[in-house]
């Protein structure tokens, strides 16, 4: 069944876009990751305009974040006040990524930009997911366990002044530190329609030193109110938020995270990891391709 984007201007195969939103619904479950990284590139791989793909996208990690941040604060594992300065962190990077986001498009580079942060980021986290990985990998098969690192925050978060207690993380930081951190994860947000949580979920343990327990619960906290103000945000300035492509993504993605999560109750989590990586670096390299390789016919007429 075919259905118009009004804001995209193009027709698509709904039980394709269903599907699509299914496929990464499917890995989230899986793997324990938000799927914003992965549905932005698919869409424009189905030949989505990037910037609508990018404000839809958003949309859809604010309704796949919901029940996540409910079943952490049941089990105590959102440290508030940590999710409250990353928002705030996070609503102004997203205004400011607005401002981002109309200038390039007003130079027409915004699909290239788009792409290029997509290429780097990505293939820079499946490098390091893919090291992780193999390292876990040789470990389950006997290999000597290297050391466990000792969790303190990065020497810059130290050097910072006016300190808080965040007593859920058991930190004793500046706050301008979460501060930063979520005003460019807010970037991120409104530039790529991620929530960021493949950037900001490392930053907190490596950069602040927080407790896993409640990295995972504070970093769905944050994100479902910044993806939430990112999507306002696009709705408002750039008006490339096209809610039929969103609907279709998010009914696949709702569905698709249960059965992920089955699958992943039968699986060795170590190669789980090794599985998402290489998917990660695969999307990385075809994006790549799309922004290096020329084409026969740089333009093409179509009559009718």
């Amino acid at each position: 069944m075919d259905l118009y984007l009004p804001v995209a201007n193009l027709s698509v195969n709904a039980l394709v876009i269903v599907l699509l939103g299914g496929g990464v619904g499917f890995l989230s479950g899986m793997f324990g990751v938000g799927g914003g990284f992965l549905t932005t590139p698919l869409l424009i791989f189905y030949g989505i305009p990037p910037t609508v793909a990018a404000a839809s996208a958003a949309s859809q990690v604010t309704g796949a974040s919901v029940s996540g941040v409910f079943a952490h604060f049941r089990r105590g594992g959102v440290d508030v006040r940590m999710g409250a300065v990353l928002t705030v962190g996070g609503v102004m990077g997203s205004i400011a990524g607005a401002g981002i986001f109309r200038l390039l498009q007003a130079s027409g580079q915004i699909d290239t930009v788009i792409a290029l942060i997509y290429v780097l980021l990505l293939g820079s986290i499946g490098g390091l997911m893919l090291k992780e990985a193999v390292g876990s990998i040789r470990v389950l098969r006997g290999a000597k366990a290297p050391p466990a690192a000792r969790r303190r925050h990065h020497p810059f978060v130290a050097a910072l002044p006016l300190r808080w207690r965040f007593y859920a993380s058991g930190l004793y930081i500046s706050p301008l530190a979460p501060l930063l951190l979520g005003f460019g994860v807010g970037i991120l947000t409104v530039l790529l329609g991620v929530g960021g949580g493949f950037v900001l979920v490392p930053a907190m343990l490596y950069l602040l030193g927080m407790g896993t327990r409640v990295v995972v619960g504070t970093s769905l906290f944050q994100i479902l109110f910044v993806t939430a103000a990112a999507t306002l945000v696009h709705a408002m300035t750039t008006k490339a938020v096209d809610i039929v492509l969103a609907v279709l993504l998010l009914i696949g993605s709702v569905t698709g995270a249960q059965i992920g999560a089955r699958f992943a109750q039968v699986m060795k989590p170590e190669y789980l990891r090794l599985i998402l990586a290489l998917m990660v670096l695969a999307v990385a390299f075809r994006m790549a391709l799309g922004l290096g390789w020329r084409p026969d016919e740089i333009y093409t007429i179509e009559l009718s």
